[in-house]
């Protein structure tokens, strides 16, 4: 027969039959009874595990404070889009476990920088919350790596940056929304895409622009490493430079409503305190009494003809430091300063909650000239740690510190708008600027108007004041409103519905801002979708790490950077 056509079987060896060796195996079995090599201990391959990461981690830690300097006091807001996507490269290719570790390395050292106004605290307070929110930013890592093995990543990377200050803003213990990418860029060109989607679209614009900058430093990489260099080879990598120039420049298309319904002439009191730190109020009577006196001085200036007066006085949070219905020298101080100046004025106390013996309420008391105390608002949302005790028999056992709180404030359960002369004015106390809903709702309930009632006496000097600053410019453009900051000892404030600082106090100083804001009806975009934007946007990158984890079995975690890069997936 020919014989390319043979039909019985040939003769095999025993050699032919063994299977083929795999590269790098041994060329023989080990002899029957020997014992395998021993595995190194923990130790050792901890060890081994933090040489191979070094680097990486190295890079993550110096991108998690390049953020930091994004923020104020720094300001630097380009940083924040440059390490967005320097935590999509380090993150790329890698297992979810490896993703977690280099995100906590990333998150640890920005939120030490950011949050070291805590300091006046302690630092165990700085390096413990920065610990927690920290984690956060690992599943943020975590889902960045997986979702690096779909088509589109920079997408659903951006997408995971809102889930993740999604959850950060709700637990523990109500959320901690401070270090959102937003609040870097209440001065950039993603602004104004705030009256669009609030604080989540600023956020999504940011992670988006520097996930397209990471997907073209990726597309240049494979673009040298390979043969062919030519102009449809390199459009990816120019097509998402000019993408992420899009988005970084899409607000200054948003129209910013500025115009005014009305108009109110305020003032701003200032009366400063004793000395920054835990110990600000010093004797007590003496926070009040500085407000009292430069109320006076600004009665004497109106009296005078050097100021015109006001349809209304704002004080700030704390500004009497005694409950005035329990203690009537305080009262009777208020009351003065009231009468002189003869406008109501929003006043901030402490007071003891009417129907829960041993509670606080935080409250902005409107006081009126004529009729005294009347409509108050009471702070919402209370700081864990600062002014209530969560699990406060147990802890306090153990960290003797929180004594330091005697008694838990009481969460409002109304919004804080009240009508103050002829404005019709949102009241909302310190930490709650942060807080999404507080502000929305504030302005979906009438308000024509925001004043932040603030205390940042303790953390004077530490840039913590710039940062609330910052986060009252960014509420301006979201919801259309002049924003009035009242802080006892700075920084005092008027902004202007389009986020500008129109005038600031100094820190530390005994001032009076004199000012006349516009008074506002009409909502925003972001007004009336609410939070529709950041639910919907959270769902899809956590959707994004589902359909990864569904096919994570047909995708190799070792080597994924070379195998998409074949396939063209940058």
């Amino acid at each position: 027969m020919p014989s390319g056509s043979e039909t019985t079987p040939r003769a095999t060896s025993p050699a032919a039959e063994a299977p083929v060796r795999e590269a790098g195996a041994p060329a023989t079995a080990p002899p029957a009874g020997a014992k395998a090599p021993a595995r190194p201990g923990r130790a050792v391959r901890l060890a081994r595990l933090a040489r191979r990461e070094a680097p990486r981690t190295g890079l993550a830690a110096a991108a998690g404070l390049a953020l930091a300097a994004a923020f104020p006091p720094y300001g630097l807001w380009p940083l924040s889009v440059l390490a967005v996507a320097a935590l999509a490269l380090l993150t790329r290719g890698r297992t979810a476990r490896q993703g977690a570790w280099t995100g906590f390395a990333f998150g640890l050292p920005f939120f030490f920088v950011l949050l070291r106004w805590l300091h006046v605290v302690g630092y165990d307070a700085v390096t413990g919350l920065s610990v927690i929110e920290a984690l956060f930013v690992a599943l943020l890592g975590a889902g960045l790596a997986m979702t690096s093995r779909l088509p589109g990543w920079p997408l659903w990377g951006a997408c995971l940056w809102i889930a993740q200050e999604w959850a950060r803003d709700r637990v523990p213990f109500g959320g901690f929304p401070w270090g959102r990418l937003a609040f870097a860029n209440t001065g950039s060109p993603f602004t104004p895409l705030a009256a669009l989607g609030g604080a989540p679209l600023v956020t999504f614009g940011v992670a988006l622009a520097g996930g397209l900058l990471a997907y073209a430093v990726v597309g240049a990489a494979r673009l040298r490493a390979g043969a062919a260099r030519t102009v449809r080879a390199a459009l990816p990598a120019v097509g998402a430079v000019a993408l992420a120039g899009a988005v970084t420049v899409a607000g200054y298309a948003v129209p910013l409503p500025t115009g005014a319904d009305d108009t109110a002439d305020i003032a701003i009191v200032q009366g400063n305190v004793e000395k920054p730190g835990m110990d600000f109020l010093g004797r007590p009577l003496m926070v009040l009494d500085n407000h009292v006196q430069a109320t006076l001085q600004l009665a004497r200036d109106v009296e005078a003809g050097r100021t015109k007066r006001p349809d209304l006085v704002i004080w700030p949070e704390n500004s009497s430091d005694l409950d005035p219905f329990q203690y009537p020298e305080a009262r009777e101080r208020i009351e003065e300063a009231v009468r002189a100046v003869g406008v109501p004025v929003l006043v901030g106390a402490l007071v003891d909650h009417p129907d829960k013996p041993g509670y606080i309420d935080n409250k902005g008391i409107v006081w009126d000239p004529a009729t005294g105390p009347g409509a108050s608002y009471a702070k919402q949302h209370p700081v864990p740690f600062g002014e209530y005790v969560p699990f406060r028999a147990q802890l306090s056992k153990v960290i003797t510190r929180l004594q330091r709180v005697p008694r838990d404030f009481y969460p409002g359960d109304h919004t804080g708008v009240l009508q103050v002369g002829p404005a019709r004015l949102g009241d909302v106390i310190c930490f709650e600027v942060a807080y999404d809903e507080i502000v929305r709702d504030t302005v979906k309930a009438g308000a024509r108007a925001l004043v932040v009632q603030t205390n940042n006496a303790t953390y004077g000097r530490t840039g913590q004041p710039e940062q609330q600053l910052a986060m009252s410019s960014l509420r301006a453009v979201e919801h259309g409103r002049a924003v009035v900051t009242a802080a006892t000892s700075g920084i005092s404030a008027v902004v202007a519905p389009d986020g500008r600082v129109l005038q600031r106090s100094k820190e530390f100083t005994r001032d009076v801002i004199t000012a006349r804001i516009p008074l506002r009806d009409g909502t925003t975009v972001a007004d009336r979708v609410g939070a529709a934007p950041e639910w919907a946007l959270a769902i899809v990158g956590l959707l994004a790490c589902a359909a990864t984890h569904l096919i994570g079995r047909r995708v190799r975690p070792e080597g994924t950077e070379r195998d998409m890069d074949k396939k063209g997936q940058l």
